[in-house]
């Protein structure tokens, strides 16, 4: 029997604070379902919030949808999930979170929010896409290179997943 080899799928951050409003949830799910209908695979905290919503529009659409979760057990953790790696290392696992995908996707803003994007920026080599979120400036009031500005869900899928088929 031949084994065919394929490229493992593109795995995306989604990333934002377990407390949103009704607006960040929306572009969430959105993010989410339109990363699940390009093929996706959603990453995210697997909580409540950004996480949930982005969750809840992967699953819809019928992606994969994995939360790599702070604590030492999945209690809390979103039904939308498709798996959930309990990590049990507190607010340290938006380190596992963004190092594990090819682009990062960032709705509205908290100081966890913040901490994965500079992660994902320190990282380099994958796409920081903001919808929303922290307008990071120097001590002159220029803005930091590392994060992409995106004015929708689509525009942001599309900047995260450039280059990426």
């Amino acid at each position: 029997m031949t084994q065919v080899m394929t490229q493992p799928a593109v795995q995306v951050a989604v990333c934002g604070p377990a407390e949103c409003s009704a607006a960040e949830a929306a572009a969430a799910r959105e993010v989410g379902a339109l990363l699940a209908r390009s093929g996706a695979v959603v990453l995210c905290g697997g909580y409540g919030g950004v996480m949930a919503a982005a969750a809840q529009g992967a699953a819809g659409a019928g992606g994969l949808v994995i939360g790599i979760l702070s604590g030492a057990d999945r209690s809390g953790a979103s039904p939308h999930l498709t798996a959930a790696v309990a990590t049990g290392m507190g607010q340290a696992r938006n380190s596992v979170l963004v190092g594990s995908a090819d682009a990062v996707v960032v709705v509205g803003g908290s100081w966890g929010t913040l901490s994965e994007v500079a992660m994902a920026v320190r990282q380099g080599g994958k796409p920081v896409v903001g919808l929303g979120t922290w307008q990071i400036v120097d001590a002159r009031g220029v803005a930091v290179p590392g994060v992409v500005v995106a004015d929708d869900p689509a525009t942001a899928v599309a900047l995260a997943l450039e280059g990426r088929d």
